[in-house]
């Protein structure tokens, strides 16, 4: 995946060394963390004014080191003040451009928390007005739920300012973009991920200055109360918000059913979309579902009843839409042999320098990591913040670990008595490895020890494909009779998908037209009858 260029010209703030090193470590970090990673629609990113970026809350430090990693330019975010504190943590946080939001439920002085935090608000308002990009979460906190959270006005509040200084000094207008963040399952390792950039946010006027400073707290309440609103239905429509997970999976599991029948209506060869393209998918999804449901639910009802005994079936054989609509009519034996040659020999190259170097380098810290997970875990620790947790502790173990192990192999390989270089001077060729300087042995090995996992992640990722495929031959080989029925049900269910979503105008389509800000997707969905 390629990550997106920082803006150049004038009134872009210039990024430092400090900065640029971070970044290039969270992006190292995601891109381990993540075996998938898409960023979408970056041609709405405005080329003049500063940016608030807003976007939902629902992974703990997942979410702002990956956007971190993924937004262009230099970028400051706002974090509760009591993440300052950690040890090692704080300063990163301070380094990457984070600013510290004082809540009143961690402080014992209300009054002295809201001094603090007008002044942080202003002098982020003064930043984005001369050309500074902001991250906010306007939720306030992390969760782990299905929906949107209530949107605080603090995001709100900053553009305002922002907007005016903006206008006063003559400097281009800002921009409020909000995200899309996507996962397969933000918790586990090796998942998929997805940022949407949605279009800038259509704004009101804002309130004219007046001299009654009564009059002026009101206007710019108004406003701020009807942006804060907007901002929070905006969320819901870019991170496809639904009030149940169980609802989320029935429309994830709904596209996959469609893009499949897609592909057999038109005689092409099914393949896994991106994950991207599948957010997209589910995008369409939602606003068919949300638009029946408002305009004529009964219409739905049978076919969504039939949809959930569907993928209630396919769960309890441990299979997915994919399985049912790649079955060849007759699995045969052939292909059975050719699933497992195929894991076999990705196996094979996991065995080499790269994974032992892998094993070496990262196992330790991993495990170290997951003790330490298990203990919070025992202590009844929130699972909303269980990522935050584990990544947090991998950023101060991991590079300890590397430290140690780069002296320690360095030592091993260049210390006169030590066996391994004794050995390695037996030959002429090996014994070239004992001259090199340990200066440059250290750092070449500081350097390989993250290279090598994130190649044996690549191999990783390559065998467990394998293994699942391998895991679907054997399936599609048992219960002919079983299949069949699955499929010819899948089919019926895609189909009148297919017939439902075609007698609408939904997202993606050409005459498609995006909603005004603060609308959500099916308000604009329109019948083609």
């Amino acid at each position: 995946m390629a990550w997106l260029k920082d803006p150049e010209g004038e009134g872009h703030p210039k990024i430092g060394l400090t900065y640029r090193l971070l970044r290039k470590l969270n992006r190292s970090l995601m891109s381990t963390w993540f075996r998938e990673l898409d960023i979408v629609d970056n041609e709405n990113m405005p080329h003049e004014g500063g940016i608030m970026f807003v976007a939902w809350h629902p992974s703990g430090l997942i979410d702002p080191v990956l956007l971190h990693a993924s937004l262009p330019g230099k970028l400051s975010i706002l974090a509760k003040h009591t993440l300052f504190k950690l040890p090692i943590l704080g300063r990163l946080f301070s380094a990457a451009g984070a600013l510290p939001i004082y809540r009143a439920v961690d402080s014992d002085d209300p009054e002295k928390t809201k001094e603090k935090n007008a002044i942080m608000l202003e002098n982020a308002g003064n930043e984005i007005s001369k050309g500074g990009r902001l991250l906010l979460f306007p939720e306030g906190k992390t969760h782990s739920e299905s929906n949107v959270h209530r949107a605080k006005t603090g995001a709100a509040r900053i553009m305002l300012m922002a907007l005016r200084n903006a206008e006063l000094n003559g400097h281009a207008k800002p921009n409020l973009i909000p995200v899309g963040l996507h996962y397969s399952n933000s918790q586990k390792f090796r998942e998929r991920g997805a940022v949407i950039l949605e279009r800038p946010m259509q704004l009101p006027e804002i309130p004219p200055v007046v001299e009654d400073q009564e009059q002026q707290i009101l206007l710019d309440k108004e406003w701020v109360v009807t942006v804060t609103e907007s901002i929070e239905s905006e969320l819901k429509r870019a991170s496809l918000s639904k009030t149940s997970w169980e609802e989320r999976r029935l429309i994830w599991l709904a596209r996959s059913v469609v893009h499949a029948e897609r592909a057999i209506q038109s005689g092409e060869k099914i393949q896994r979309p991106s994950f991207s393209e599948s957010v997209i998918g589910a995008r369409r999804m939602r606003a068919g579902w949300e638009y029946y449901n408002a305009k004529n639910p009964e219409k739905i009802g049978p076919l969504v009843d039939k949809s959930k005994q569907h993928f209630a079936e396919l769960e309890s054989i441990e299979a997915t839409p994919y399985d049912v609509a790649a079955k060849p009519e007759k699995p045969s034996l052939f292909g059975y042999i050719g699933a497992i040659i195929s894991w076999f020999w990705v196996a094979s190259w996991m065995l080499g320098l790269v994974t032992w170097s892998a094993i070496l380098g990262n196992v330790p810290p991993y495990q170290a990591n997951y003790l330490t997970m298990w203990q919070m875990k025992k202590r009844g620790v929130s699972e909303s913040i269980h990522s935050t947790l584990k990544i947090g502790s991998a950023m101060i173990m991991f590079p300890i670990w590397w430290i140690f192990v780069s002296l320690a192999v360095t030592v091993i390989f260049l210390a006169t008595e030590s066996p391994v270089y004794i050995l390695l001077n037996k030959h002429w060729l090996l014994a070239l490895f004992t001259k090199i300087n340990p200066v440059v042995l250290f750092f070449i090995l500081l350097i390989w020890w993250p290279t090598s996992g994130r190649l044996h992640m690549k191999l990783y990722s390559r065998l467990v494909r394998n293994w699942r495929n391998l895991k679907r031959w054997k399936n599609w080989r048992r219960n002919e009779s079983h299949w069949h029925e699955l499929q010819n049900r899948q089919r019926e269910i895609g189909g009148l998908l297919i017939k439902l979503g075609d007698g609408l105008i939904l997202p993606g389509d050409e005459d498609w037209s995006e909603p005004f800000t603060g609308d959500d997707d099916y308000q604009n969905v329109k019948s083609r009858v």
